[in-house]
């Protein structure tokens, strides 16, 4: 990790499966984003197409590591996957149809990194355990984007109404769509925040449930106007399978489980952290050992251990390999 805290390292992780015909120019938007001091970890979830093929040209980028795991763990264990293995200051993720402005993440760094953002005291501060006048740290940085939709549409898609559609229905009336876009996987998140909170829920709805965990605890949250990133949504994407588009059984109980959360903040204040427990965690390939890293995040004693066995060999054989 770096010393200087105005120069953050920041993992951009892509979790993929199957994608091998689109993956290469998310790779490259992500190794081309003007924001100097990144790494580009593929996290491939046991694609059984041509996956390793397509991203093997990438191999001997400095920093490029793709990753393969042994078991398909599905998505949100695919991103805790990725962030149990890399140790930067900051994470960010992208789908692996996501096409982000060079800019992107240069502009979520430079929000992270500011130094005169204060809590004014014409806000409700002490709801989230601040103190009015304070100087607040801004622990994730959101963006706009746009959506093209599989019927060619382009959507511009904005966060002002969906902070809040799980704890606020009531101020979603006029929304354009039910919970008006939720999604906040592009964001950048500051490590602390991780290691405080936990990773992803291991459901379909992990983006929302995040999200929520963060606002409720008191995380102080940037919006960037900007749209800074065009997410294609293709036929055979989560969303558009009926076993996993937003009418399915699936997604309904899980929509539950965040509304539960969402019932647990009510009655005590907090949502507790989620601890990253992965029984199949297990990696068969590694293209570049030296960015490997245990982070500082909430793990089961099990899951633990399991990134330890990761690390030990890949460290072995890079060893060797000198």
């Amino acid at each position: 990790m770096t010393q200087d805290p105005m120069s953050p390292l920041v993992d951009i992780i892509l979790p993929t499966y199957n994608r091998a015909h689109v993956i290469t120019n998310a790779i490259r938007a992500a190794l081309d984003q003007s924001w100097w001091n990144i790494r580009v970890t593929v996290i491939d979830d046991a694609s059984t197409d041509d996956t390793a093929v397509a991203v093997r040209p990438f191999f001997g980028h400095p920093k490029f590591n793709y990753i393969k795991l042994r078991h398909n763990l599905g998505t949100a264990q695919a991103k805790n996957a990725g962030m149990l293995l890399t140790t930067g200051d900051a994470v960010t993720f992208h789908d692996s149809d996501d096409l982000p402005h060079r800019d992107k993440v240069l502009h979520q760094v430079r929000v992270l990194t500011s130094r005169d953002i204060g809590a004014d005291a014409c806000l409700n501060w002490a709801l989230a355990g601040k103190t009015a006048g304070q100087r607040l740290e801004v622990g994730a940085a959101l963006t706009h984007h746009d959506l093209i939709l599989p019927d060619g549409r382009r959507v511009e898609v904005r966060r002002d109404l969906s902070l809040f559609d799980d704890v606020f229905p009531n101020l979603q009336m006029g929304s354009q769509v039910p919970g008006e876009w939720t999604h906040i996987n592009s964001g950048l998140f500051r490590s602390e925040v991780l290691s405080r909170l936990g990773g992803y829920e291991n459901c379909i709805e992990e983006d929302r449930e995040f999200r929520n965990r963060l606002i409720l605890n008191g995380e102080i949250i940037w919006v960037i106007p900007e749209r800074l990133l065009t997410k294609i949504e293709s036929p055979d994407s989560l969303t558009q399978s009926a076993a996993s588009d937003y009418d399915s059984e699936r997604r309904k109980a899980d929509r539950q489980l965040v509304w539960d959360k969402v019932g647990e903040w009510r009655r005590t204040g907090k949502v507790a952290p989620v601890i990253m427990d992965i029984a199949e965690l297990g990696v068969v390939f590694v293209s570049n050992p030296r960015l490997l890293g245990a982070r500082s995040i909430p793990a089961t004693p099990r899951t633990r251990a399991t990134v330890s066995d990761i690390l030990v060999p890949n460290a072995a054989n890079l060893a060797a390999a000198q």
